[in-house]
């Protein structure tokens, strides 16, 4: 594949240390070159394990936070409410900012007490970072915390751009106002978004998802594609069956092939290429 009329695209896996089938997944496909980033749950009590493995392939991958209100790990914390709740909440303004702020705090905190390093980036577990409320709590600890580093973590701004109801509603949860805030800073963004999808369907509809992601790329920067993938489906996991068709898809064949007729090669978001 020449460099001619390439697109570039961040392809970033979601929950690292949800449980042992996700991590031990997205580290076998880092390793196959086939992501160019990963989201962490740094409230699993598995990070503490699971960052044995993440650390041998950190040169291959970036590795962020997945900010998180909304799984069990949230839940049990304390802070945590189911997803429906979360959205009326912060829609309403009824979250304190400041709260918020000490949480995300302690979240940035859990991921590099283990990485022991600054995220590579940061976003959100069902898209909370963007929330009102939440998008301001976070902007004032990305400036407090990072805003003299370089280079700053780049946020994942989830402006969906694919059709259907479940992307306007990302959509319109606040990105346009944290695509407008970064902008405004200075801060560095990845975006759009593609990746979302019922997590139905066979390997087959997988592959169809994914081939339709990559044919309808911006051309002018890199957009974001979100996976889910696992080696294998945990009982306790809803969307378990979705992440090991998505792994079995990724790892395979068809996977390489329909990047290469999208004309389509992975960066990390800061830009450097993914070598398989």
């Amino acid at each position: 594949m020449t460099c001619d009329h390439i697109k570039d695209v961040v392809l970033c896996a979601d929950d690292y240390a949800l449980n042992a089938p996700v991590s031990q997944g997205i580290v076998a496909l880092a390793v196959l070159g086939r992501l160019s980033a990963t989201s962490v749950m740094s409230l699993s009590p598995r990070w503490a394990e699971d960052v044995v493995a993440l650390r041998d392939v950190r040169e291959r991958l970036d590795v962020g936070v997945h900010l998180d209100w909304t799984s069990s790990f949230a839940v049990a914390a304390g802070h945590g409410r189911g997803l429906g709740v979360v959205m009326a909440r912060a829609a309403l303004r009824l979250y304190n900012q400041q709260s918020i702020e000490d949480e995300i705090e302690r979240q940035l905190d859990a991921f590099e007490g283990q990485w022991q390093a600054a995220p590579d980036h940061i976003d959100g577990h069902q898209h909370i970072q963007q929330f009102a409320v939440f998008r301001h709590a976070l902007a004032e600890v990305l400036m407090r915390r990072y805003g003299d580093t370089a280079p700053r973590p780049w946020l994942r701004v989830s402006q969906v751009a694919q059709p259907g109801l479940k992307a306007k509603v990302i959509s319109a949860m606040g990105a346009a106002a944290l695509a407008d805030w970064a902008q405004h800073h200075a801060w560095p963004t990845v975006g759009p978004l593609l990746g979302a999808y019922g997590f139905d369907g066979s390997l087959d509809d997988y592959a169809r998802h994914m081939q339709g992601w990559l044919t309808h790329l911006p051309a002018d920067n890199a957009a974001l594609i979100m996976c889910h993938p696992a080696v294998s489906a945990q009982p306790d996991d809803a969307i378990g069956p979705a992440r090991k068709r998505e792994f079995a898809y990724l790892a395979g064949h068809d996977f390489v092939q329909h990047m290469f007729d999208a004309r389509v090669r992975l960066v990390r978001g800061s830009g450097k290429l993914i070598q398989a």
